[in-house]
């Protein structure tokens, strides 16, 4: 595919979630473009209002588990940029949940043209320790 060109897409059908947002001055870079770790951002906004739509709220479950969500692994691939007042859409497809983490694909897209996608793997940790530990339950009934 030429560099140029954005690659066609809408959001797979088996998304999980779909985030909306704008593109702000504090998003892009010299060039008026986004700037490409602003798209991690994006890809964490959306991984948060997905769980929240879920009935997830982060603080909540800290509070009553001790768990908390961290970034382990990405693996972004850029194909077109942003820019300056863009409506952007965020996916969120859950690809696999192990007992302690989940990977999760994501994509940025506008009017169906796919900007960026990554790969994305949160683990569980204890919020105190830090130390590896299982989803809690209250999580992983809503992917049963």
């Amino acid at each position: 595919m030429p560099a140029n060109r954005a690659q066609t897409a809408q959001p797979n059908s088996a998304a999980d979630y779909l985030h909306r947002l704008r593109v702000y001055w504090e998003d892009t870079d010299a060039g008026g473009v986004v700037f490409y770790a602003n798209y991690l951002k994006f890809f964490e906004r959306a991984r948060t209002e997905w769980l929240r739509h879920l009935g997830v709220g982060q603080q909540a479950l800290r509070d009553s588990s001790g768990a908390i969500f961290v970034v382990t692994d990405t693996q972004v691939s850029y194909r077109s940029p942003a820019r300056l007042d863009d409506e952007l859409q965020v996916t969120v497809t859950l690809q696999h949940r192990g007992n302690a983490s989940m990977t999760l694909h994501q994509q940025a897209l506008r009017n169906g043209a796919l900007l960026a996608e990554g790969q994305i793997r949160i683990g569980c940790v204890d919020a105190a320790t830090f130390r590896p530990r299982r989803i809690p339950h209250q999580v992983i009934d809503l992917f049963a």
